[in-house]
């Protein structure tokens, strides 16, 4: 708990209580709604040495409020019900200080966002001055189909910065696992048999060793494959089937000036390996990935101050790095307020728009008996890590992602097919069990959630490996309504 100053009571008048020391300025209106004799609040807008008496409201004898006039900003308060220290648990804003489990209001200087945030459990049959003061921020299912209200601004900002703080406070060492391996390849390795290890060994990603300069100079990742084939296929080949096959990494690379990045809708070459070191925080390896449109980055130290001698530690991800997250959270989610909201009254993702809406955005889907060669052009295209693969009534069935295209190095089916004439089922059945059926969702390759989800199991979702894009399905249909990706929660959270 914490102690007090003098009790410097003030009887809370109809007109309010300015407690700043420069005015009134924005209204906040404090609620205990659970009972009492007498209660009081008091908080860091008083310096936790004063407390304001709420008055109990007519008609309403287990409510009790007060207003007060604070700047716009971030304040704890806690309630002080007949003697005791109380927080209100129907408050979406709760968090840990050093004053206990407090209740937290950010304030701005829109009154909607004030009263949302004050109130959220207040009883509809209050008789107070604002009609807005009545919402309940509660959702029903039946609300969240017809249409649901936005989390408030004031829960978002709380939780972006506890988000900040925690990143900011831990580093790249915090993502290396206690064992494991890390493969990198030789770039004087044919790339055809670069892709047959990233297949057998289930990787997406490797990182790429030029011997000769002692360094790591890039990445291989599907991206290269797709554009391999789509190149061969589109220009055909004066190579031999030999010497297609002792191609190497590093004149493809060269060939090409690099990994591919995505930067406004363009593909470009980008001339440098982005790389982190293990003492950089979490945050900016996460901005790292979000600005340069990378997948993975190698946390690579060297205790040399040119670099030589390079160690590779690990390979970051957004997926790692939202994995901290969940884990240091899950169990104190009153500190992050949008951790228990459901996903759709969060603005993050993008969703098939509802009928009257203006400026929606399409989703990109596909059917499973599209060409192998539109998927890989809409991946390229459209920049996404994966394609929701749905049926005539445009149901979940299956996903299409990059890193499936490492199944055609199996047995060198690269070698015998055409890309506009093999359909997408055909290639999902490359990388599946010959006993399992299309359409089944094997392991983790589909991730869907409801609309109705709390955040947290979303992003618990996306921190599986390899997992980079939920599909928010509709409840029986499995109907797509929407997809989060990690660079959607990331970008939010950072924002």
């Amino acid at each position: 708990m914490f102690s007090h100053g003098a009790d410097s009571t003030h009887d809370a008048a109809a007109g309010g209580v300015g407690v700043s020391a420069g005015g009134p300025d924005v209204p906040a209106r404090f609620v205990w709604p659970h009972g009492g004799k007498r209660v009081l609040v008091s908080g860091s807008f008083t310096r936790w040495a004063e407390h304001i008496q709420l008055s109990p409201v007519e008609g309403c004898p287990t409510v009790f409020q007060t207003m007060c006039y604070l700047p716009p900003g971030i304040y704890q308060f806690k309630f002080c019900v007949d003697g005791q220290w109380k927080h209100d648990e129907g408050q979406p804003t709760i968090m840990t200080s050093d004053y206990g489990v407090v209740n937290t209001l950010y304030l701005t200087r829109e009154l909607d966002h004030i009263n949302n945030v004050l109130s959220p459990s207040t009883p509809r049959s209050m008789d107070v001055d604002n009609e807005n003061f009545h919402r309940n921020v509660s959702l029903s299912d039946g609300a969240l189909q017809a249409g649901s209200p936005r989390i408030s601004e004031a829960a978002i900002q709380i939780s972006r910065c506890r988000v900040a703080e925690y990143l900011n406070a831990h580093s790249g060492y915090d993502l290396l696992p206690d064992s494991g391996k890390v493969i990198g390849l030789d770039i004087n390795l044919p790339v055809k048999q670069s892709f047959h290890i990233l297949h057998e060994q289930g990787i997406p990603v490797a990182p790429l060793w030029d011997s000769h300069r002692g360094r790591f100079v890039g990445l291989l990742s599907p991206l290269d494959f797709i554009l391999i084939l789509r190149e061969l296929e589109t220009h055909g080949s004066n190579m031999t089937e030999e010497q297609l096959e002792t191609h190497t990494i590093s004149a493809w690379k060269e060939a090409k000036r690099q990994t591919y990045v995505r930067n406004d809708g363009q593909w470009r070459s980008n001339q440098h390996l982005v790389h982190a070191t293990p003492y950089e925080s979490l945050r900016d390896i996460a901005m790292k990935i979000l600005q340069t449109g990378v997948s993975t980055v190698p946390i690579i130290y060297s205790s040399r101050s040119d670099g030589s001698f390079p160690q590779l530690l690990h390979l970051a991800s957004l997926s790692g790095i939202l994995k901290c997250i969940c884990r240091y959270f899950k169990n104190s989610t009153g500190s992050l307020p949008i951790l228990n909201q459901p996903v759709c009254t969060i603005p993050l993702g993008t969703w098939v728009p509802r009928i009257g809406e203006p400026n929606g955005r399409q989703l990109a889907m596909l059917r499973h008996n599209a060409s192998l060669s539109s998927a890989l052009n809409l991946l390229v295209q459209a920049g996404v890590s994966s394609i929701p693969i749905v049926d005539e009534n445009d149901s979940l069935i299956d996903t299409y992602s990059r890193s499936d295209i490492t199944a055609l190095a199996k047995d060198k089916v690269y070698t015998h097919i055409r890309l506009d004439e093999m359909t997408v089922h055909q290639a999902l059945q490359l990388g599946q069990d010959a006993n399992s059926p299309f359409g089944l969702f094997n392991g983790q390759r589909c991730q869907m959630c409801l609309r109705s989800d709390p955040l947290l199991k979303v992003m618990e979702r996306l921190a599986n490996p390899g997992v980079r894009r939920v599909f928010i399905v509709e409840a029986g249909s499995k109907r797509v309504e929407g997809i989060v990706s990690l660079s959607d929660i990331f970008k939010f959270l950072l924002s």
